[in-house]
């Protein structure tokens, strides 16, 4: 089981809380307030109250046994990047810092986090990627240029399978999963015909989904 440490429990702290704990890693949570860890605690295995941005507050954590650290400070961006230079000093194999816009990001980078969060600019780019396309209706981003998408099967494409249509080659896309009503065909067969009403799970450059959506 993996362990990890939350600093800072705020709404995206709450939610990362509740989240880690239903794949059941152990957590540890930590707030200046107690009352932001009251809701929390049934989920933790054990919760501590104080300023994280003391070396020694944050050093009686046992920092090195965790497997990432996570920063999720709210509205103060000088103990966000406080804490995760401290945690990186103090032996963090793995620290994720919240940042709300690219000049933060750039400050976390460089002192000491592995990962910068955007769960705002996650949530907004999500929204606005299914809702300006009619057949676009959720996206993953793995980087800034390369996401998978839940996409409309295109008409043309009803009644055949990828081998015929030959996707890899003339669309440079990979299809990995196929949304039939209630059914998820993981990586399916090339074979596979596609159905009027199939979802396809597609994983492809930005350039590349636009010219099939």
């Amino acid at each position: 089981m993996k362990s990890f440490l939350i600093v800072g429990l705020g709404s995206f702290g709450h939610h990362l809380c509740r989240a880690m704990a239903r794949y059941k890693c152990e957590l540890m949570i930590a707030d200046k307030s107690s009352e932001n860890l009251e809701d929390l605690l049934p989920y933790a295995v054990s919760a501590k109250v104080g300023d994280c941005t003391n070396p020694e507050v944050l050093r009686s954590f046992g920092i090195p046994e965790f497997d990432a650290c996570f920063v999720c400070v709210g509205n103060n961006f000088q103990e966000s990047l406080e804490i995760t230079s401290l945690l990186k000093e103090l032996g963090a194999k793995k620290v994720f810092s919240k940042a709300d816009e690219d000049v933060q990001a750039k400050f976390l980078l460089r002192n000491g986090a592995d990962h910068v969060i955007y769960p705002e600019l996650s949530a907004a780019e999500q929204i606005a990627v299914s809702e300006s396309s009619d057949n676009i209706f959720n996206c993953v981003e793995l980087t800034s240029e390369h996401k998978i998408y839940e996409i409309n099967v295109l008409p043309s494409w009803i009644g055949r399978n990828m081998i015929e249509l030959k996707i890899r080659s003339k669309y440079n896309l990979s299809v990995l999963a196929i949304r039939r009503g209630s059914d998820l065909m993981v990586l399916p067969s090339p074979d596979t015909c596609f159905e009027q009403g199939d979802h396809l799970m597609v994983l492809g450059h930005i350039r590349d989904i636009e010219k099939v959506t």
